[in-house]
């Protein structure tokens, strides 16, 4: 069986996980710590870095940072994973759900600025597939209403968004705040684990100590202070040192990961981009101001149908191709909340968009035959 997702292993984890061991320090913030937050700031322009033990943990201090209180509103993209708005309603925030593109799962960045409201108090711009938003549009109505963006970068280590100005700049480098994800899925990985980002300063020195249970404990560690104490809500949100050593692993391939990756992203481009026009099937664009991590590779069906005689013709053959989200408008937790108003974009991805394998030893020609095999 070709799985859906393989964790890529570099070699070096084990080996660097018995030195955190020999180190004699296993909680969070040590040495392999340290290497992890210097490398994402130096290598990607971030101005501050803390590990989390998930995106979602990440995406949880951004909330708090944020000051999201009960009754504002967030703007969120609905064809997203629950984490994108869970950590925001859990300050008690209204989730304003927006559309997608018609020809990107991204969120509409046209449709934002209608959502506004004098309650509205952040934007979360995920980047589907690693595939910038529109950042320009999204920070420029940031600064006419004065809200705080958080780039959900969950799938979007090592890709890049070419502004109007020029300048190219990496995926969680522009909001105020940004959340990595280390999931087993993602392009590197650690298992479980996440990465905020902090690029605004005024959120940096209070963020340490949301991190550490709202104590001002990194002060300590650093001699800035001769005792720390409880100042601040927190919680429990960095990982041990196993954790950032399974990490280092990853980091020190990630240049031969990206290139590995991007090389199967467009080998099932160049081989599918004929195969899909006599079946109507979309394969996915990539805008102009954005590059190409090599997250994912999707295909837009035609249909609902037609989707599901992929997956059952692929698993026949087996081979495992997997959907993707439910719009979480439409989810049973909100979709009274929501209200009526249609997200037919979203709508659209959710019943079309099918996930074809993708890992770092996958066989891709193998999938590519045996989808040329198939027949509606």
């Amino acid at each position: 069986m070709i799985p859906f997702n393989k964790p890529y292993l570099s070699g070096s984890e084990l080996v660097y996980i018995e030195q955190a061991i020999k180190f004699g320090k296993l909680s969070g913030n040590g040495f392999f710590t340290k290497k992890c937050h210097l490398f994402f700031e130096e290598k990607y322009g971030f101005k501050k870095v803390l590990l989390t033990t998930s995106c979602t943990d990440a995406l949880e201090m951004c909330a708090i940072l944020s000051n999201i209180q009960p009754g504002d509103e967030v703007i969120v993209p609905s064809f997203t994973f629950v984490s994108s708005a869970l950590a925001f309603i859990r300050v008690g925030a209204k989730i304003v759900f927006v559309d997608s593109y018609r020809d990107h799962p991204n969120m509409d960045s046209n449709m934002i600025e209608g959502l506004i409201t004098s309650k509205t108090k952040a934007i979360v711009a995920v980047h589907y597939a690693g595939v910038a938003c529109d950042m320009d549009c999204i920070m420029e109505l940031a600064e006419k209403y004065n809200l705080v963006v958080i780039e959900d970068a969950a799938q979007a280590i090592d890709s890049f968004y070419t502004g109007k100005d020029g300048k190219k700049r990496a995926l969680g480098s522009i909001g105020h705040l940004a959340a990595f994800s280390f999931h087993e899925t993602k392009n590197i990985i650690s298992g479980e684990g996440g990465m905020l980002v902090i690029n605004d300063e005024r959120f940096i020195e209070r963020s340490e100590v949301i991190w550490e249970k709202g104590t001002n404990r990194a002060k300590f560690f650093r001699g800035e202070i001769n005792k720390y104490e409880w100042v601040d809500i927190g919680s429990s949100f960095l990982p041990s040192e196993i954790i950032a050593a399974f990490l280092w692993a990853q980091i020190e391939n990630l240049e031969e990961i990206q290139k590995r990756r991007l090389k199967i992203w467009n080998t099932y481009f160049e081989n599918l981009k004929e195969w899909v026009k006599p079946l109507n099937i979309k394969t996915p664009k990539i805008p102009k101001y954005a590059t190409n991590n090599a997250h994912m590779f999707y295909l837009e069906c035609a249909s609902l149908k037609q989707r599901a005689s992929l997956i059952e013709h692929l698993k026949k053959n087996k081979i495992l191709a997997v959907t993707h989200y439910v719009s979480l408008h439409s989810s049973p937790f909100y979709k009274e909340i929501h209200g009526r108003r249609d997200l037919c974009n979203s709508t659209y991805f959710t019943d079309r968009l099918l996930r074809l394998p993708f890992y770092y030893e996958l066989d891709v020609d193998k999938v590519i035959n045996v989808l040329n095999q198939y027949e509606e």
